[in-house]
C-alpha cells in the first residue's frame, strides 16, 4: 500500500475533525473556533493558479491563529498537521500530530495518527523515530487498533528499516546534466533513445499562454554528433506536436516507429487534430518513411480502452509493448495502476493485454516501465514494494523460463524519500538517464545521466545496421529480413528495411553468433552470418546487395555449415536451406546450380572431391524437402575460384585475419541457371 494509504489516513483525520465540529470542540473559545472553521474552507477557496491545486497556506495561517488562542485545541492541531503534510512541510506536520497525541492520547487508540507520524518521519529521514511509532501500533494489545493501521505500520516499518540501511550504504551516484542543447528553463523529461544511442527524443513542457495551469507538452529530438556532443534539440513536425499534449514516448530500436500518449481535453473528445481516442489517455503510433513522419493513428488492436493508458515501452524486436494502465482499486478513494504487456499480432495490431504477475504489480501504483533492448531486463517505478518511502525505481530480470524475478530496489541515492520515475538505460547498459529538478540545473526538470552500478546493469546489447539495395542498379529496397541465433535456431528479430532508404537497424545481445536472411520479391534471397560472441563494443554494419533472379551471378549460402573435412551438413544449416526451399517453391520456373568451394590449402584432388560431396549434400537436402532433382544441379569447384588468393592472404597482418580469409574461400553458393 505504502504512500497511498496516507491519503486514506488523512481523510480519516478530516472526517474526525468534521464530525467533531458538528457536535462540540475541545475548546470553548469562540475566536479559536471561528478561525478553525474558516481554515477548513480556505484550501478550496484559495486555488494556486500556477498548479490548479488547493493552496493550504491560508488555512495554515488561520489554524495558527486558532492555536494562539488555545494551544490545547485538539482539532486545530490535527488539521494543521494535515495541511502541513499536504503542503510538503513534513517536519511541522509531525510537530502538530505529536502535539495532538499529547493533548488526547485516547482519541488515537486506532493507531492511524501513529502511522501517519511514522510515515512523515521516513520523509524526514528520522528512521528510528518512525520505527518507534510503527512499533506503538504493532506492539499494542488495544482491541480498538484499526486493522488498516496494523497493516500499514507493518509495511511502513519495513520501508523505514530498508531506507535506514540504504542511506548507511549508499550506491555510487554522480549524475551529470546533459547540457544546454537538451535542457532549458522549461521542464524536460521522459527521455527515450534509439538502439545506436545517437538519437534522443524527449518531452518538453512549454508555456501555452492561455491561462491553463500546466504548459503545452511537445516532443523534441537531438542527435549525437561525431564529436560526441548532443545537437540543439529540435521540435518534432507539427503533425506530431499538436495543440494538445503529447508525452511519454517510446521509440523503436531503428528510430522509425514512435508510440506515445495523447490525452483528451476537458471535453473528453479532443485528442488533437485528426486524432480519435477511446477514453481519457490513449496510445498513438506514427512511423517514419525516409525522413517524413506519417500522421499518428490510435494504436490498433486491444490496448486502448475507456480508461487511462500511458508510459509505453516497446521491446527491441518490436513484438511486445509494455505500458501502464489505471485499474480499479479495492480501497475507495485510492488510485491504482498496473503494468501490462501486449503482443503484436500477424496483422500488425496489438493483442489483448495481460497484467504482469503480482510480484511486479502491487495493490498500490506502478507508474512507469522500461524494457531494455536485451529483452530480459525491466526497470519500473512503484510505491508498492519495499523502498525509500515514495515512488522508487526497481529492476527485475527474466529467468530462462520467461518468469520475471522479484524486483530489486536501486537503492539510495538513486531512490530517495521523494518520487523517482521513468529511468532510461542505454543499450550498453552502463549509462542511465533520468529527469530531476535538483539544484544546479537550467531550470525546473532537466535530463541527467549517470553511470549505472554493475549490479543493476542489463545484458549489453549492440546494434546491427545496414542497407538493402539492388546489386545492379543500387536502388534501395524494402527488404524483409530476419536474424537467427545460429546455435538455437531461434528467430531473434524480424523486420523490414525502410522503403525509401533501404536502411535498417536492430538491437542484438552480445555473446551469440547470428545468421541474417533477407528476401524481396523478384530477387534471390541474401544470407550472411556474423559473430557477436566477443564483446569488443563495436556495432556491426553490413550492406545487403540483392541479386535479381534474372541474373546468373553466384549467391553465397553463408549459413550452411559442415564438420571439418566432411560433407555432412550440420543441423544449423537447416534454417538457411529451408529458406532456399521456400524460395524455390515460390519460383517453380527456376533451376539452380549448387557450387562447393574450398580454401587453397591441402591436396587439390581431395579438395575437389570434398567440394563436390558438400554440394551434393545440399542438393540431397533440398530434394528431401520436395524440390525436384531435375531443378537442382551440383558441382564441386575445389580451390579453383577463391575469393582471396594466397598472395592476398599472405599480406594480411594477423593470423586471425588470414584464417578469416581462408574461411571466406570455404563456401557454398548457388546460381540461377534458368
Amino acid at each position: 500500500m505504502v504512500r497511498l494509504i496516507v491519503l486514506f489516513l488523512a481523510a480519516i483525520v478530516m472526517m474526525n475533525s468534521c464530525a467533531t465540529s458538528q457536535v462540540e470542540y475541545s475548546t470553548n473559545k469562540r475566536r479559536a473556533i471561528k478561525f478553525y472553521e474558516e481554515a477548513k474552507k480556505a484550501p478550496r477557496e484559495n486555488i494556486d493558479m500556477s498548479t490548479g491545486r488547493p493552496d493550504f497556506e491560508a488555512g495554515i495561517e488561520l489554524l495558527q491563529k486558532a492555536i494562539d488562542k488555545d494551544d490545547e485545541f485538539l482539532e486545530a492541531h490535527q488539521l494543521l498537521g494535515e495541511f502541513y503534510s499536504k503542503s510538503g512541510q513534513t517536519e511541522k506536520a509531525v510537530k502538530h500530530f505529536k502535539r495532538a497525541l499529547e493533548i488526547s492520547p485516547s482519541d488515537h487508540l486506532n493507531g492511524m495518527v501513529y502511522v501517519m507520524i511514522g510515515e512523515l518521519q521516513i520523509s524526514n529521514k528520522e528512521f528510528d523515530d518512525a520505527i518507534t511509532y510503527f512499533d506503538k501500533v504493532l506492539q499494542s494489545n488495544n482491541r480498538s487498533m484499526s486493522k488498516y493501521a496494523v497493516e500499514a505500520a507493518r509495511e511502513f516499518k519495513t520501508n523505514a528499516e530498508f531506507a535506514k540501511k540504504s542511506m548507511e550504504n549508499p550506491t555510487p551516484f554522480e549524475p551529470k546534466n546533459l547540457g544546454p542543447s537538451i535542457n532549458t528553463e522549461h521542464p524536460e523529461y521522459f527521455p527515450t533513445l534509439t538502439v545506436d544511442g545517437r538519437t534522443l527524443l524527449f518531452t518538453r513542457e512549454l508555456p501555452n499562454n492561455d491561462g491553463r495551469p500546466r504548459g503545452q507538452e511537445d516532443f523534441f529530438v537531438s542527435h549525437l554528433s561525431d564529436k560526441n556532443r548532443w545537437t540543439k534539440a529540435e521540435p518534432m513536425p507539427r503533425n506530431i506536436n499538436t495543440s494538445q499534449n503529447e508525452g511519454a514516448p517510446t521509440i523503436s530500436a531503428d528510430g522509425r516507429t514512435l508510440i506515445f500518449v495523447a490525452c483528451a481535453d476537458k471535453t473528453g473528445r479532443d485528442y488533437g487534430p485528426n486524432r480519435n481516442g477511446r477514453g481519457s489517455c490513449d496510445l498513438f503510433v506514427t512511423k517514419r518513411l525516409g525522413k517524413q513522419w506519417l500522421d499518428p493513428q490510435n494504436l490498433p488492436g486491444m490496448i486502448n480502452t475507456f480508461t487511462w493508458e500511458s508510459q509505453p515501452s516497446l521491446s527491441a524486436d518490436g513484438k511486445t509493448l509494455y505500458f501502464v494502465r489505471r485499474v480499479k482499486s479495492r480501497v475507495r478513494g485510492q488510485r491504482r495502476s498496473d503494468i501490462f504487456k501486449s503482443t503484436k499480432q500477424p496483422d500488425g495490431s496489438w493483442g489483448k493485454p495481460e497484467p504482469l504477475p503480482m510480484n511486479i504489480n502491487t495493490k498500490a501504483r506502478e507508474t512507469s516501465v522500461l524494457i531494455h533492448p536485451d529483452g530480459q531486463t525491466m526497470y519500473f517505478s512503484s510505491n508498492g514494494h519495499i523502498g525509500m518511502g515514495g515512488i522508487d525505481i526497481f529492476v527485475s530480470r527474466k529467468d530462462p523460463l520467461g518468469n520475471w524475478g522479484d524486483p530489486i530496489n536501486l537503492g539510495y541515492p538513486i531512490n530517495t524519500e521523494n518520487n523517482e520515475n521513468s529511468l532510461l538505460v542505454g543499450p550498453d547498459g552502463e549509462i542511465a538517464f533520468f529527469a530531476s529538478d535538483r539544484p544546479g540545473g537550467y531550470g525546473d526538470l532537466d535530463i541527467y545521466y549517470f553511470d549505472l552500478p554493475k549490479e543493476y546493469q542489463p545484458k549489453k546489447t549492440l546494434h546491427f545496421e545496414g542497407k538493402v539495395f539492388d546489386a545492379i542498379s543500387q536502388k534501395p529496397l524494402e527488404g524483409e529480413f530476419e536474424l537467427i541465433d545460429v546455435s538455437t535456431g531461434e528467430q531473434v528479430v524480424q523486420s523490414i528495411a525502410d522503403p525509401v532508404s533501404g536502411e535498417f537497424m536492430v538491437a542484438l545481445p552480445t555473446g551469440r553468433e547470428y545468421a541474417l536472411n533477407v528476401s524481396y520479391p523478384g530477387y534471390a534471397f541474401f544470407s550472411k552470418n556474423f559473430d557477436m560472441k566477443s564483446d569488443n563494443g563495436k556495432a556491426v554494419h553490413m550492406d545487403v546487395p540483392m541479386i535479381p533472379i534474372t541474373d546468373d551471378q553466384p549467391i553465397q549460402l553463408a549459413n550452411v555449415f559442415f564438420d571439418l573435412d566432411k560433407s555432412t551438413l550440420r543441423k544449423e544449416s537447416h534454417v538457411e536451406l529451408n529458406k532456399l526451399v521456400e524460395f524455390l517453391e515460390k519460383h517453380p520456373e527456376l533451376r539452380i546450380e549448387i557450387g562447393g568451394h574450398t580454401d587453397t590449402r591441402g591436396n587439390d584432388e581431395a579438395n575437389m572431391t570434398l567440394s563436390r560431396n558438400r554440394a551434393k549434400s545440399v542438393r540431397d537436402y533440398l530434394a528431401e524437402q520436395g524440390i525436384a532433382k531435375a531443378r537442382l544441379e551440383y558441382k564441386g569447384y575445389g580451390e579453383t575460384q577463391p575469393i582471396h588468393t594466397d598472395e592476398e592472404i599472405a599480406e594480411l597482418e594477423s593470423v586471425a585475419k588470414q584464417e578469416a580469409a581462408h574461411q571466406e574461400n570455404r563456401r557454398t553458393e548457388y546460381k540461377i541457371i534458368k
